[in-house]
């Protein structure tokens, strides 16, 4: 770590010593243990600048105390039917761990439908998956690999990317909005496989309007990307969709238990939902458990997560246009829930 860097992030400490008691008690869950670290993410997300980055990170704090993101893996989707229908249809999940340690996030942006449940189930469950990865997966792996591990690598499978994907552009722009500002560089690199022309053709324009330290992370590759990919993970921690070409999603089992990382019946989804369920018990004394959503306040989309999203609204429709779709567009729901 550079010399400014040390410094920077010494300035930051100066500054978070002078905040309210509850930010400091919700941020010991963010660091969990790498204060330095932390400041560091948030250092990288605003250029350096300490007083911005110092903002973002006190605004990240409030909103996770008015939200109660401490509590949320203690609120159980119930009941176990309807987090199926979730986990069916918002393709997400731990397929292994890279040769350096990081965990290997699988998503299935292509097929995922979002239609068989409330937006604020959908937000819940992100959530729930990047707490359960800063508070368990990160910390188990850290301590197994004997080293700091504070960040992921995302495989982004694009099979099935239809127009119909128009629909989740709002959830999926609030999604990326909360990831960006309360868990700002948690992602190393973006692998995308498996892109279908209209993948490709939105790429050329969206590119551009990324900031360069996210452009550097993405990297869109041939075919499934299995040889590209096994150069830094094992094939054991290959997601399933990168293990054939033409594999897609579809759902594989070997001994009886599924390697499709999307499904429920996944050992990551099962222990992930099981502790979440633990968690409900140790706090039912304090609160019964109650079905229903847990509501999280959505953050305001920035001008940039606003301006790509728009963009890709009009590339899709201007596809379906090329491609005689345009019928298939009407009755669209870009902006409903």
């Amino acid at each position: 770590m550079g010399i400014a860097n040390m410094e920077a992030i010494k300035q930051f400490q100066l500054l978070m010593e002078e905040v309210d008691e509850p930010l400091k008690n919700t941020f010991e869950n963010v660091h969990q243990g790498y204060p330095d670290e932390t400041f560091m993410r948030f250092l990288k997300a605003r250029d350096l600048n300490v007083g911005k980055a110092h903002k973002m990170l006190i605004d990240c704090l409030q909103w996770r105390i008015q939200s109660e993101i401490d509590n949320i893996l203690a609120k159980p989707i119930i009941p176990t039917d309807l987090y199926r229908a979730v986990r069916d249809s918002q393709l997400m999940g731990l397929s292994g761990y890279s040769k350096e340690g990081l965990p290997v996030i699988a998503v299935g942006l292509g097929l995922s439908t979002f239609d068989k449940a409330s937006v604020n189930y959908y937000v819940q469950s992100h959530i729930q998956m990047n707490e359960y990865r800063d508070r368990v997966v990160l910390p188990s792996a850290t301590k197994k690999y004997g080293q700091y591990i504070g960040t992921c690598v995302k495989v982004l499978d694009m099979t099935g990317l239809r127009l119909s994907a128009l629909n989740q552009i709002k959830l999926l722009t609030v999604i990326s909005t909360i990831d960006d500002l309360n868990y700002p560089e948690k992602t190393d690199t973006y692998y995308v496989v498996n892109v279908p022309y209209i993948f490709s053709a939105c790429w050329k324009v969206v590119k551009p309007l990324l900031q360069e330290r996210t452009r550097r992370k993405i990297q869109v590759l041939q075919g499934c990307g299995r040889d590209e990919l096994l150069k830094i993970m094992d094939y054991a921690s290959l997601p399933h969709f990168c293990r054939k070409e033409g594999s897609g999603s579809s759902r594989h089992s070997e001994n009886g238990h599924t390697n499709n990382c999307f499904s429920f019946d996944h050992p990551f989804h099962q222990e992930l939902y099981n502790f979440v369920k633990q968690q409900a018990v140790l706090r039912e004394s304090v609160a019964p458990l109650k079905q229903g959503s847990f509501h999280v306040n959505f953050p305001e989309t920035d001008h940039e997560g606003a301006d790509i999203a728009k963009t890709i609204e009009t590339e899709f429709h201007k596809f379906g246009n090329q491609n005689g779709l345009t019928k298939s567009l009407n009755g669209l729901r870009v902006n409903g829930a």
